[in-house]
């Protein structure tokens, strides 16, 4: 930050420190090297913002808002049937009434479906129609929250029909059985467990301790969504930070939605039966924001170092990017020639200090022209290692310059060179003499010294 002068008068002063914090927040955070608890945190909290601005996640809340309503019964039928599971079903539905009192009649409606799904079982098993419409639902539902997910992560392609079908059926075998516990477990253990306190002093902190692991289940319950549902790897202690703030928010808005039922008599009179809808729907809405928050959030913590330097990348020079490049590529190849293990994208970060969201743009365009395999390295998290695709004692400089300018799309333009017949011919003669000069520079000749 540059210094406050001053000599200004304290409100001019207190403006100008305004601006600097602002400003760093904003955008010099991204140039600064430090690490430590305050700048990982101003960097998480802009990317989550910037990234949700960008990403037009309101409108996918109110996509999934859409969604979630269609599949609500099917929901509803899969959560009861894992409640009679553990033998709570009836407990958790008058819970619901409980929660809903003046919603008694839609209540009963709902629940009708719900029985209608379960009395088509056999041995625990969904049979006919009703299976299948209820998969389907609950397979839609949630390949539109990987969708979303993925958009938050910048990731282009999801998940084949076989892996939704064997990762989908993880999720939905799984996460029901959190909620449930989260919902169920104060509910249960509070008339099932109050005369059963194995020592009278903890009978005041009894209702906390329940309270405490309801908070627990709701925070494991997102984290699994940020793990199992992206199609990409997300790291625990990332998820769990992001599930902790969603989980903590989730349950305050329901505690919101429960309380505004005490008011629910007033909007009766406008909406008559159907005063529960405009409540859900908000409930809803608020839910899904709640949640792709979260993954914004899980995203940004997991991939701030990506960012370094965010603003200098955007408005860097073509020269000194190809300067960069250049190095980059001379790195990877000596780096093959001496035998030593292949570098990764990581490497190539924290050994020469090189900003690894350019560096990865750099390497997908000499993967897309040919000049760069990667290769897996076997370890934790299976990490790619880049190498060069061709003899190294053939990579030349010129040759380098000339595939990457040559890769990608051209001519498109209809008559573009018939219009501009001189701007081809000096271009081509430019560049031809370019190539010409460092032809025979093999980059493995070039001397820079390789970090161990």
């Amino acid at each position: 930050m540059n210094a406050i002068d001053e000599k200004l008068p304290i409100f001019k002063r207190l403006k100008q420190w305004c601006l600097l914090v602002w400003n760093y927040c904003s955008k010099g955070v991204w140039s600064d090297t430090r690490s430590n608890v305050v700048i990982s945190l101003i960097k998480t909290l802009n990317l989550s913002v910037r990234s949700f601005l960008d990403t037009d996640l309101q409108s996918r809340a109110a996509a999934l808002t859409y969604r979630t309503l269609l599949a609500i019964i099917p929901v509803l039928a899969l959560i009861f049937a894992i409640a009679r599971g553990f033998g709570f079903h009836k407990l958790l539905q008058s819970q619901i009434f409980t929660y809903f009192p003046e919603q008694k009649e839609n209540l009963d409606i709902a629940f009708g479906f719900v029985e209608s799904y379960l009395a088509q079982t056999s041995e625990g098993l969904f049979v006919g129609i009703g299976i299948i419409f209820l998969l389907w639902t609950l397979i839609s539902l949630i390949s539109n929250i990987e969708a979303s997910f993925n958009i938050v992560w910048g990731i282009k392609k999801g998940r084949g029909l076989w892996r939704k079908l064997t990762d989908y059926t993880a999720v939905i075998l799984t996460l029901p059985i959190i909620l449930i516990c989260a919902s169920g477990l104060q509910i249960f253990l509070s008339n099932t467990m109050q005369d059963a306190i194995p020592f009278e002093f903890l009978s005041p902190i009894y209702p906390v301790l329940l309270k405490f692991a309801t908070y627990v289940l709701t925070w494991l319950f997102f984290a699994g969504m940020y793990m199992l549902i992206p199609n990409t790897k997300v790291r625990f202690k990332n998820a769990f930070i992001a599930g902790i703030v969603s989980g903590t928010a989730f349950q305050i808005v329901q505690w919101l939605f429960l309380s505004g039922q005490l008011y629910v008599s007033k909007y009766n009179a406008i909406y008559g039966s159907f005063s529960l809808i405009p409540l859900l729907l908000m409930w809803l809405y608020f839910v899904w924001v709640i949640t792709l928050s979260g993954a914004v959030l899980c995203y940004s913590s997991q991939n701030i170092f990506k960012f370094s330097f965010f603003n200098d990348i955007k408005e860097i020079s073509p020269n000194y990017r190809r300067k960069i490049a250049i190095a980059t590529m001379t790195l990877i190849a000596k780096q093959f020639e001496q035998h030593r293990p292949p570098l990764t994208l990581s490497d190539l970060s924290v050994k020469y200090d090189m900003p690894i969201r350019l560096v990865t743009d750099i390497v997908n365009e000499y993967v897309d022209a040919g000049l760069i395999s990667r290769v897996v390295i076997n370890g934790p998290d299976d990490v790619y290692g880049l190498q060069p695709a061709m003899d190294v004692q053939k990579l030349t400089l010129g040759y380098l310059m000339k595939t990457v300018d040559c890769t990608g799309a051209s001519g498109f333009v209809d008559e573009f060179d018939e219009r501009f017949p001189k701007i081809f011919d000096i271009d081509d003669k430019m560049m031809l003499n370019v190539y010409d000069d460092v032809k025979d520079i093999k980059l493995i000749d070039i001397d820079i010294k390789i970090e161990d």
